[in-house]
């Protein structure tokens, strides 16, 4: 009872700011309404969506879309706020100055028009992105393209293309045609091999069943392959039992199978072409920061040799940092996906690329190269959470293998 009490107080001396910083910039008293009326019906379904129960404790979409609005009204005023708080400051001292100095009575002079102006001007714009994000942004899909060298590619697989996607997360879904248009287009790039790496579901394996027909019309020459990401274990809902949670998990490795998916649980497989083969191995979720260690890399490569050419399939980007790079067994590519680039972030290429999310994960984002070795950190299919992307957009990644060195 206590954080609500707390919640409604923050919230209304931020919404206090905002409906002052309308009210000085238009005199129409129902735009003064509208504002009051809109605070209201956030901040009540809010509060009305996360008192009921739920499955886990991932939010479903119903909650996301409650804690979109919320974010994006109070994006909104958390601009507003320090502008008329200084303001107020600056009126205050003037008035403190008159009564003292100018032995004149204390008055507070009035809000400026052209500051709350500025102030919404600057407040439209994280509110109307954070709206767009849940509106489009979240299903604005592109193909990120990349050509990467190695000289001891095997010659067969000169010009290999691999397509990958990560971070399904199908519990949050709710349109259908722009769902099956992503989908299209990984059939669309025609690679040799669909690559998944994680994240099918948010909570439950019933999450994908609705999704289970589309996503199962994925097909490449080699096959489509996966890996199991943290939220594919069921770690985030109050099982009644053990046993629950591990049917759970069960059903959803029978899904990925009957999608024609197959599932690398600390396994490898070989492609092979032309009497050579690569090697393509596959982990259980293995994240620092309190995620899931289950993991082996040891175990998923018990069956290649040190020289065969290896690709890596690992949820999580940190793995790469703290076990892979380092490994004597040299996994010339890894494949992860996880951070989402956080939904949110600005990337002009050439230009800058930035994410809140760069402050917890070294690899966030895009293609990495460290001792020899390549990483590439898809942004992600779906979403979770905030209900929409924001300068980071739903990727398809698709990788063509080179052999040689790339001297441009």
């Amino acid at each position: 009872m206590l954080r609500w009490i707390i919640f409604i107080l923050i919230y209304c001396i931020f919404s206090v700011y905002g409906y002052q910083a309308i009210k000085t910039v238009t005199k129409a008293s129902w735009f003064h309404y509208l504002f009051i009326i809109v605070a209201l019906v956030i901040a009540g379904n809010f509060i009305y969506q996360f008192s009921l129960g739920s499955e886990g404790r991932v939010l479903n979409p119903a909650k996301s879309y409650a804690f979109g609005c919320l974010l994006a009204f109070m994006s909104l005023n958390l601009v507003i706020v320090p502008i008329l708080l200084g303001e107020d400051v600056i009126r205050a001292f003037v008035g403190v100055y008159d009564k003292f100095i100018s032995k004149e009575a204390f008055n507070m002079s009035s809000r400026r028009k052209f500051i709350s102006q500025i102030a919404l001007g600057l407040a439209a714009i994280p509110f109307t992105s954070l709206l767009y994000g849940m509106y489009k942004g979240k299903y604005k899909f592109r193909v990120l393209e990349y050509v990467l060298y190695f000289e001891d590619l095997p010659e067969a697989f000169d010009g290999y293309r691999i397509t990958q996607i990560s971070d399904i997360h199908s519990g949050s879904f709710d349109n259908f045609e722009k769902i099956k248009y992503g989908v299209d287009l990984v059939n669309e790039q025609k690679s040799d091999v669909i690559l998944f790496t994680g994240d099918l579901v948010n909570n439950k394996a019933s999450e994908m069943i609705p999704w289970k027909d589309l996503f199962g019309t994925l097909k490449a020459k080699d096959g489509v392959f996966s890996v199991l990401g943290n939220h594919d274990y069921g770690d985030y809902v109050d099982w009644d039992s053990p046993a629950a949670k591990e049917k759970n998990l069960d059903d959803l490795k029978q899904i990925q199978k009957e999608m024609g998916y197959d599932l690398l649980l600390n396994e490898s497989r070989f492609i092979e072409r032309e009497g050579q083969r690569i090697a393509l191995v596959g982990v259980e979720n293995w994240g620092k920061g309190g995620f899931k260690k289950s993991g082996d890399l040891r175990k998923a490569s018990e069956h290649i040799d040190l020289n065969d050419f290896k690709i890596l399939m690992s949820h999580d980007p940190s793995h790469w940092e703290e076990q892979v790079i380092n490994d004597d067994y040299h996994y010339h590519l890894t494949l992860s996906g996880h951070t989402h680039g956080m939904q949110f972030g600005i990337e002009i290429p050439g230009w800058i690329k930035w994410s809140p999310v760069k402050w917890r994960y070294k690899h966030w984002a895009g293609i990495y190269k460290e001792l020899g070795q390549y990483i590439n950190v898809n942004r992600g299919f779906g979403f979770l959470a905030y209900p929409g992307r924001v300068g980071i957009w739903p990727e398809v990644s698709v990788i063509t293998l080179k052999k040689g060195t790339n001297d441009a």
